[in-house]
């Protein structure tokens, strides 16, 4: 195990917000005595971004690390975590649909459920070391 590690996970998370004002009036015949032309003429449309960076805390073999007490605790919840997000990304590739995604079996998967799954697009970068040991 490396001393200088933080043994936890971290998200940082930022919400990007855009407004943008759309004129219709362009190309389309609308009746300025319409009392929806003015809503037609000048939409405001909302367009948000959720960033989420995160660092996994690499997992820990308790027979390796000798740990006990507050840090073998924190060790099998680091690994829990772990072990429940991959659960969650197999439930999501898997074609069956009728599976239920088990967000709410972690802290870490329950704060990324919005990135994971629905509208969005997820890019994994892995820096995994060869060795056995931690």
């Amino acid at each position: 195990m490396n001393d200088v590690s933080s043994r936890s996970h971290a998200i940082f998370t930022f919400t990007l917000r855009q407004e943008t004002k759309e004129n219709f009036a362009v190309g389309t015949e609308v009746n300025p005595l319409d009392q929806n032309a003015e809503s037609l003429l000048n939409q405001i449309f909302e367009i948000k971004s959720k960033f989420s960076f995160v660092d996994l805390a690499g997992s820990e073999r308790l027979k390796r690390t000798k740990n006990t007490g507050v840090l073998k605790n924190e060790g099998i919840a680091i690994n829990q975590g772990l072990l429940v997000l991959g659960r969650v990304i197999d439930t999501l590739t898997c074609p069956e649909k009728n599976l239920i995604v088990p967000y709410r079996e972690s802290k870490i998967t329950r704060l990324l459920q919005d990135s994971l799954g629905g509208n969005s697009k997820t890019v994994m970068i892995a820096c995994i070391s060869p060795t056995f040991a931690d």
